[in-house]
């Protein structure tokens, strides 16, 4: 058996080196495509918008206000997603059931008297709005991640969590109707993450 020159041993050292380095980075590139978030639909038309820099902060805003995280402000739907949910706390805040129903699902006002939502929401003040994350869900649907606080009497508490004031963060689901984002009906199961103020 014979030892193979030096030379020899060379010439198959690059090749095989190339050969690792391109399946390696076509690995990659493969990889980046099959894990990256979908892209914004071709019948979007939402644009980019600039924000007032309290917003930019990712500060929580004031009774009335929804401020934004830096990556949740960069999603093609940012501006869409701040006017539903501005007049969502609004609604709430001025205790106006017609404006609540304009920017809910037709579900999900179906599945409120005005008496009743009132009943919910008599004493509640909503403050300090921060959506810290737009993801695209199932169809032209949206998963906001929203942090707020909510102050309200004792009694108008929700019943697993008696306190005048609460920090909530959940996620609320945003759809399509009516040609419209509207907020749907929070997914069923346990109470979204809360803690006392």
């Amino acid at each position: 058996m014979t030892t193979p020159a030096p030379g020899s041993r060379q010439r198959w050292l690059v090749p095989v080196v190339v050969v690792v380095l391109s399946v390696t980075v076509g690995g990659g590139l493969l990889a980046r495509e099959l894990y990256r978030r979908p892209d914004q639909p071709v019948d979007d038309t939402s644009v980019a918008v600039s924000t007032p820099p309290s917003a930019s902060s990712g500060a929580p805003g004031a009774a009335g206000e929804v401020g934004m995280t830096d990556d949740a402000r960069a999603h093609p739907q940012a501006d869409a997603v701040r006017r539903v949910l501005k007049k969502y706390f609004e609604a709430i805040n001025t205790k106006q059931y017609s404006l609540w129903t304009e920017v809910v699902t037709d579900e999900r006002a179906a599945a409120q008297s005005q008496n009743d939502w009132k009943k919910g929401v008599h004493t509640t003040k909503d403050s300090d709005a921060l959506v810290y994350r737009i993801e695209r869900s199932s169809g032209n649907s949206l998963r906001v991640l929203v942090g707020f606080t909510s102050r309200q009497e004792l009694e108008d508490a929700p019943l697993f969590f008696r306190e005048p004031c609460i920090k909530w963060r959940l996620v609320m689901p945003l759809v399509i109707e009516d040609k419209a984002l509207k907020v749907a009906a929070v997914d069923g199961g346990p109470p979204p993450e809360h803690e006392k103020c």
